[in-house]
């Protein structure tokens, strides 16, 4: 055990989050962010991505379950999807745990998030060398313009909503999206805090209102996530995806019917949230 700590602080939010570090297993650098994996005696093993913790061990199945799984299960027989980001694997991992999946693209800017994945977090990357991914290390934003098929879902597992990042939250990449997608397609993101980020949560929708002819918001609790009440963007060409539309998956760990069903926001808390005067609920 060492005396180190990792303290993490958002510049949007009021808190700080401080772990302690019994060791640290890697620590590098690629052209587009610094990394880090360490342990934690509670949450594992953790990698950290310019400071920011980005998944553990303990808890990563709450998100990676919640950014696919709501998405493939308002699909009746989901086939192709695009993953943007989501270099680490888990995406990918619960994308293959339906059955009629036929191909996924994995796009993601850095590969070096990949190979640490790989090295470090087996049980997050272990679908990576499934023959029906396709590995795609590129710009997110740049593959939507110059993809030319169509998807039957596409999951953005980006960092929050900062540098290189922030290309694939404009309305020209949620406007490609829209074109790539089949008339009963699916569009999720992430889409940061409704404690700490509500005015960003608010812009994030008004933009794929712009584009999309229905739009939603579900949550899921992440926490070693700022805020702990993590929210997910959702855009179609007009499915309402609040009910599953077939059996959900069964090898899941807090993905279920149920857990579908709640996630979204009420009615009026999300009128609450698109009111321009607030500033939260």
């Amino acid at each position: 055990m060492t005396n180190l700590r990792l303290t993490e602080k958002d510049p949007h939010a009021p808190i700080r989050y401080q772990y302690a570090i019994e060791q640290v297993l890697y620590r590098g650098k690629s052209p587009y962010q610094e990394f880090a994996v360490v342990t934690n005696p509670f949450f594992g093993r953790m990698l950290i991505l310019d400071g920011v913790v980005q998944l553990t061990e303990k808890d990563e199945f709450f998100y990676h379950e919640m950014m696919a799984h709501v998405a493939l299960h308002a699909i009746e027989s989901p086939k192709r999807v695009i993953v943007i980001g989501g270099g680490d694997g888990g995406v990918v991992r619960e994308v293959l745990k339906h059955p009629t999946i036929e191909q996924v693209h994995l796009v993601d800017i850095d590969p070096e998030v990949t190979r640490i994945s790989r090295e470090f977090f087996p049980t997050v990357s272990s679908g990576l060398d499934d023959p029906r991914v396709i590995h795609a290390p590129m710009d997110g934003a740049m593959f939507m313009r110059q993809y030319e098929g169509q998807a039957d879902a596409i999951i953005v597992d980006s960092t929050d909503i900062i540098g290189f990042a922030t290309s694939l939250f404009t309305s020209d990449f949620f406007d490609n999206a829209k074109a790539i997608l089949g008339k009963n397609g699916v569009y999720i993101t992430l889409s940061e805090s409704l404690h700490f980020h509500f005015e960003m949560v608010r812009d994030v929708q008004k933009t794929m209102a712009s584009i999309f002819p229905h739009v939603d918001l579900y949550t899921a609790p992440i926490a070693t996530y700022g805020g702990n009440w993590w929210c997910f963007a959702v855009g179609t060409n007009g499915v309402d995806i609040r009910e599953p539309v077939r059996k959900t998956v069964e090898n899941t760990r807090y993905y279920c019917e149920e857990v579908h069903k709640t996630a979204f926001l009420p009615d009026f808390l999300y009128k609450r949230l698109m009111d321009e005067e607030r500033t939260y609920f």
